[in-house]
């Protein structure tokens, strides 16, 4: 949001642990200049408007039409679109920074491109179905001639084998009928009528069958199959075909057939049963396709023409439109005064913006020749304001973080701020293996490198979530780096990268290692953990134990790090009984129990004490008083153990009883003081009615209060317990992530390595790349991600953060670009 402010940055510093101070301003705006003035606004894009009409639909609203027009206008260009991409044209990218087009003359010019474009349409439309009944007719001419052709040549055969045999001599086996048929009157023999056409192949069964029924067999079907799929003309769809020719007798069989035709979307064309006729209706036919084809295609061009045309102002035609309906939308939000011939604007600026908006406002008021300026002035009010962080690309993505789990409250300290640094190093605790990491940041890298190109591409979802969040995952890998230093650790691998291991075997041939074990015979590995540890039968409880006390650690800062943060809210807001009552008794009693468990870990990591932590901890509770022993750590630990496990036993009634008691008597005081009124407000009931609203809501019910402070205490109490093992995620899945990695390294690649064979060693480098990369840089990193993101809604953000606050969404021209349509 931040990187679109323009001149926004030079005015104040960037201040992200608190939200920019706002202003609730009115704008007084004359109605000659009031449409230039919006449009200032919106590529200053620091004002966010406030409804003035909510009562109104958006049908009453003074400038309706506009939006209507504007509306209709964007119809247009979504037609012009549509006909591009079906075109396979692209609108031109490139958008001219020209003078704003005029409203009117734009859309006189859409509605002439769009009845041209609609004209053409149609005509196209026509011709191309007269085209494809021209293909349907030649193809029925085509088959149903050879249907006749090939009926002829068996009738002339069969006449010719009667003629010989009536030549012959008559015998008792010649057929009578025949003879009867021959001898019958030319003029008493029926004449058969035909239908033909084409019917849909999947129908063509079912076509045969009710021609059938209909007419109880009275009918002779012939049908031949099309061998490549014709364009339906109705349809325009592609579809295979049957041609057919129906032989019936009769009137009432001819209209049966016609209605049988028409229900299964046969296609009926005339046909002529003499051959010259037939050669003739092919001849013209083909002439009139071939002058169709011609014409389609001419009309095509001229078409394709139109839409480039179209294409080369369309981005800009699109940009401009949104922009006027932005305007007339926001234009409608005002209140219209018609006495005064002026609109009457509210909404939300941050501060540092006022000589730019200012300055905006003398701009529309001189570049539109108006004779009166509008006026800027600043109103008091208890609402509350949006909030609005200045956020640049890198910060953004983090800020977005904190803001999916809810916005800061106007002002309220900023979790994000501390999310820069916080998250990227949780996920990498869990993450630890710098040869991972390595791969994570060389994929980031290609991310960060092209992200001019890519920011203007069209992503797919994932890989657009993943650009969006190239600079948390950058901080991810650089982290990742550092800690699998630390863990010593390069796909499972250590490496002696800091020096030589302090240990060594006492006998130069290492032949009592097994027995005996390593000796430190150098100084301590300086960095991170000797890579000698490794493979030892001494690594995992070694291991366990740093990471589970580390993640204890951890999880102890953070979330002392958001009870004092709790602090700064309150003496931000001025709230003494959350200072003394809430965030007092509340780090008393994490670092009563948490925090002397992190100072036993200290202490045990700095003496090398034999001492059972569990134990001290678990008989703090259970038997305060007897001797530690052997698990001692420091002298005076009984009696600090004594007074912490006092300290945490006051400190929850006191979170409970004394908030609500004094919220109770300060709600008493504040009516007590406010039952008094001076005597000049009596005279404005106006003012008396508002300032009866003002207090009338906010009535106190001690029993609510009461039973949200003891749920709040309780959450608490039971939270700093479950907050604390939550923690230990970073140790369980720093572990699961080592041991995977391990099982690839040894069980796929050394396994494959172990066979001295190249096709084994090719096959096993081929699974460990896949498993390394879809198990540990994809699921293993998404996992780590959710966890991190775990730890910072739940158990550091519920400390101190509310996140009950509202976005700043100013008038912006920048972001209609970023809509999708």
């Amino acid at each position: 949001m931040g990187e679109r402010r323009g001149g926004g940055w030079a005015s104040a510093t960037m201040d992200l642990l608190r939200s920019e101070p706002m202003q609730l301003a009115q704008l007084i705006i004359p109605v000659e200049s009031a449409h230039r003035t919006i449009s200032y606004l919106g590529d200053l894009a620091l004002f966010q408007f406030k409804d003035l009409n909510p009562e109104k639909s958006p049908f009453q609203r003074t400038y309706a039409a506009q939006v209507k027009r504007c509306g209709e206008m964007a119809r247009k260009l979504r037609l012009f679109k549509e006909q591009m991409t079906k075109a396979g044209l692209s609108p031109s990218t490139r958008i001219t920074r020209s003078s704003d087009i005029d409203l009117d003359n734009l859309e006189v010019k859409l509605g002439e491109l769009e009845a041209e474009l609609l004209e053409m349409n149609g005509n196209n439309e026509k011709l191309q179905r007269s085209y494809n009944e021209l293909i349907e007719y030649k193809l029925v001419l085509q088959k149903a001639g050879e249907f006749f052709h090939s009926a002829q040549g068996n009738a002339a055969a069969q006449q010719r084998e009667i003629e010989v045999q009536h030549i012959g001599e008559g015998s008792m086996d010649s057929p009578l009928l025949l003879e009867q048929e021959m001898t019958t009157d030319p003029l008493k023999q029926v004449k058969l009528g035909f239908v033909s056409g084409l019917v849909p192949r999947v129908k063509s069964m079912a076509f045969e069958r009710i021609l059938f029924r209909a007419t109880r067999g009275n009918v002779f079907l012939k049908q031949a199959v099309v061998e490549d799929p014709v364009i339906d003309p109705v349809s325009v769809e592609k579809v295979d075909k049957n041609v057919f020719v129906i032989f019936y007798s009769g009137d009432r069989a001819k209209n049966k057939i016609l209605k049988i035709c028409d229900a299964f979307g046969a296609n009926r064309y005339p046909f002529a049963d003499d051959l010259g006729k037939q050669l003739q209706m092919i001849t013209e036919v083909s002439g009139r396709l071939s002058e169709l084809k011609t014409t389609i295609d001419a009309g095509l061009l001229h078409r394709n023409n139109l839409l480039q045309t179209i294409g080369y102002e369309y981005e800009q035609w699109n940009l401009q439109v949104k922009k006027q309906k932005s305007i007339y939308h926001t234009l409608n939000m005002l209140s219209f005064d018609v006495s005064k011939k002026c609109l009457v604007a509210e909404g939300w600026c941050p501060i540092f913006a006022t000589n730019q908006i200012q300055n905006a406002l003398q701009q529309a008021t001189f570049d539109g020749n108006s004779q009166i300026g509008a006026i800027f002035q600043v109103l008091h009010t208890k609402e509350s304001p949006p909030t609005y962080f200045r956020t640049n690309k890198f910060t953004s993505p983090f800020q977005e973080i904190v803001d999916a789990y809810g916005v800061a409250k106007y002002q309220e300290a900023n979790p994000g701020v501390y999310t820069i640094i916080t998250f990227p190093f949780l996920f990498a605790v869990m993450f630890g293996d710098w040869g991972h990491g390595i791969c994570l940041l060389l994929a980031t890298l290609y991310f960060i490198i092209r992200e001019k190109k890519l920011s203007s591409q069209k992503l797919g979802d994932i890989i657009e979530m993943t650009f969006g969040g190239r600079y948390v995952i950058l901080m991810m890998a650089l982290f990742s780096i550092y800690t699998g230093l630390i863990y010593n650790e390069f796909f499972s691998v250590p490496f002696e990268l800091f020096g030589p291991s302090a240990y060594g075997c006492r006998d130069p041939s290492c032949s009592d290692a097994y027995t005996v074990g390593l000796i430190k015979v150098r100084n301590t590995y300086p960095f991170g953990v000797d890579p000698k540890w490794h493979g030892t039968r001494s690594e995992l409880p070694f291991l366990n134990s740093l990471k589970m006390k580390m993640s204890i650690l951890l999880g102890v800062a953070q979330m002392n790090l958001g009870i004092i943060l709790s602090y700064f809210n309150a003496k931000f807001y001025g709230d003494d009984i959350n200072i003394w009552y809430q965030f007092v008794p509340q780090l008393i009693f994490l670092n009563s129990l948490f925090g002397y468990l992190s100072l036993l870990i200290i202490v045990k990591w700095c003496t090398g004490s034999q001492a059972d932590l569990y134990h001290v901890m678990i008989y703090m509770f259970l038997s305060p008083t007897d001797d530690l022993g052997e698990n001692q750590l420091f002298v005076g630990q009984k009696f600090f153990q004594l007074l912490l496990l006092l300290s945490a036993l006051v400190a929850v009634p006191w979170m409970l009883f004394p908030k609500p008691f004094l919220l109770k008597k300060q709600n008493e005081e504040r009516h007590q003081g406010k039952s008094y009124a001076l005597l000049h407000s009596i005279d404005d009931p106006l003012e008396m009615e508002s300032h009866h609203d003002s207090h009338g809501d906010e009535e106190f019910e001690f029993s609510e209060v009461f039973v949200h402070q003891l749920i709040h205490t309780i959450e608490f109490v039971l939270g700093a317990v479950s907050n604390t093992a939550s923690y230990l995620r970073l140790w369980a899945l720093s572990l699961a992530h080592s041991e995977l990695s391990s099982v690839f390294y040894d069980k796929v690649l050394l396994l494959a390595w172990g066979f001295n064979n190249v096709i084994v060693l090719i096959i096993g480098i081929i699974v460990f790349v896949f498993a390394t990369v879809g198990v540990l840089l994809v699921m293993e990193t998404l996992s780590a991600f959710l966890h991190a993101l775990r730890l910072h809604w739940v158990e550091f953000q519920n400390k101190f953060y509310q996140g009950d606050g509202y976005k700043f969404h100013p008038f912006s021209f920048a972001l209609l670009g970023e809509e999708d349509e």
